[in-house]
């Protein structure tokens, strides 16, 4: 009878050989599309003229708290969602090491399709009234008109969160909602609408400047609503008010200078975190962010933004 080969010699024969005689090891399996751990998908509102939001919900496993799970809801969902599920899969079962008080539900609100961003459709979703209509992107396309926020922030209250609340038990009292850029501009406009509808508002480099700036037109509401309990992290990159290095040698780069001289993000952000500082029942925070540009801002901005959220106060 025939000795079966060494450990030894196994681990010296080529990878052919070892395949040979393991052939279990060479039937590869057709690919498959890659999942995101935990997570469901499903579509929600819309109407004759417009396409659903795709909605993501990422439940987690284990226990239900006793008043139920935080939610953190995502502005630009097909951008942002699986960084923050990561975030809340690898950081929030360890409080001892990352300080997150408990485990909590992610929603993103997206669009169809698979692309990170629909610019015309968050052009829309976040930006305040009146709004103006601009020439379409593409040629042949449809003109992008902003000025939507007031409805989109109807549909969040009042179509998305209750079914959140079907699908899982929430706690209604730990909220939050975060939004980049249009998605920042909007929280700032939806903290003045409904102060009292989340209990964390995360702005990271809001579009504060946008359209004359109107959405100070609600900040000015809000300063003579005296809301009670709202908590605001404002966050930007420090390269949103100086060109990073590789954008300091770009062709464009008098452009580029131009355009941050124009955003003016940094300054404009910080000036925000002052005045909601200043109204009775809100709590702003600013946090500037080294080594970013406008883009290259989000991740750290969602990993600040769930500490703001999830933090654990003793």
């Amino acid at each position: 009878m025939k000795s079966l080969p060494s450990r030894r010699r196994l681990a010296a024969l080529p990878a052919a050989a070892w395949l040979l005689l393991k052939p279990s090891l060479a039937r590869a399996t057709a690919d498959e599309p890659a999942r995101l751990t935990g997570a469901v998908a499903f579509d929600l509102g819309g109407n004759g003229q417009q396409v659903p939001w795709r909605i993501t919900l990422y439940v987690p496993p284990g226990e239900v708290p006793a008043d139920g799970w935080p939610v953190l809801y995502l502005l630009d969902g097909n951008a942002v969602t699986a960084t923050a599920i990561d975030i809340e899969r690898v950081q929030a079962p360890y409080p001892d090491a990352t300080g997150i008080a408990t485990r909590f539900v992610v929603v993103g609100i997206g669009y169809p399709g698979d692309d990170p961003y629909d610019s015309l459709r968050r052009s829309w979703d976040y930006t305040p009234p009146p709004g103006r209509s601009y020439p379409p992107a593409q040629l042949g396309g449809p003109p992008i008109r902003t000025g939507g926020a007031d409805a989109f922030l109807r549909f969040v209250l009042d179509d998305l969160r209750p079914a959140i609340a079907r699908r899982c038990r929430v706690d209604p009292s730990r909220q939050a909602v975060f939004g980049h850029s249009f998605g920042g501009l909007f929280v700032l406009h939806a903290l003045a609408r409904a102060p009292a509808a989340f209990s964390h508002w995360i702005a990271a480099s809001p579009s504060i400047y946008w359209e004359d700036a109107v959405v100070l037109e609600s900040i000015a509401e809000l300063e003579k609503a005296s809301p009670n309990g709202a908590r605001v992290l404002l966050l930007a990159g420090a390269y949103e008010e100086a060109l990073a290095p590789f954008q300091r040698v770009a062709p464009d780069h008098e452009a580029r200078r131009a355009r941050l001289a124009s955003t003016r993000t940094v300054e404009l952000t910080r000036a925000m975190t002052e005045r909601l500082s200043r109204i009775s029942g809100v709590t702003s925070t600013f946090s500037l962010i080294p080594g970013r540009t406008h883009m290259t801002v989000l991740p750290e901005a969602l990993n600040e933004a769930v500490a703001f959220f999830m933090q654990r106060s003793g």
